[in-house]
């Protein structure tokens, strides 16, 4: 699956901040929130490795995507990972080219990706 990345030497709540700040200067709020490392440790006693998921929405393009296909709502919102490996952060963002194919979806797409490309551009890398 094709995704938009960043890496950083931020630690993870420095990276978290920085990239929802850069994703809010695009349009984008965090709508959901999941601490997956917490939830597995939580459910099964599992210990890995830092992973969050952002729930990210632009609604203008929610909306302009909605008018176009109403199922999109199953792609909503954006998925936006943070993932901590030693000590990078690695930042991913699903590219939404990737899912919302067809010409009448191309422009639309392909806007949302540029901005996420650049709210991950923002992040600094370190």
């Amino acid at each position: 699956m094709r995704a938009i990345e960043t890496t950083t030497t931020l630690s993870m709540e420095a990276a978290e901040a920085a990239v929802r700040e850069s994703l809010a200067a695009q349009g984008f709020g965090v709508l959901t929130e999941i601490d997956l490392a917490a939830t597995l440790k939580a459910k099964l006693g599992v210990e890995r490795s830092p992973l969050k998921i952002l729930g990210a929405c632009n609604p203008t393009f929610a909306h302009r995507a909605l008018e176009l296909d109403e199922s999109v709502s199953l792609l909503l919102p954006c998925n936006v990972v943070l993932s901590q490996s030693d000590d990078r952060v690695t930042i991913s963002a699903v590219d939404p080219r990737e899912f919302m194919t067809g010409e009448a979806f191309q422009e639309l797409a392909t806007d949302a990706a540029h901005r996420l490309t650049a709210a991950l551009a923002a992040v600094p890398p370190a």
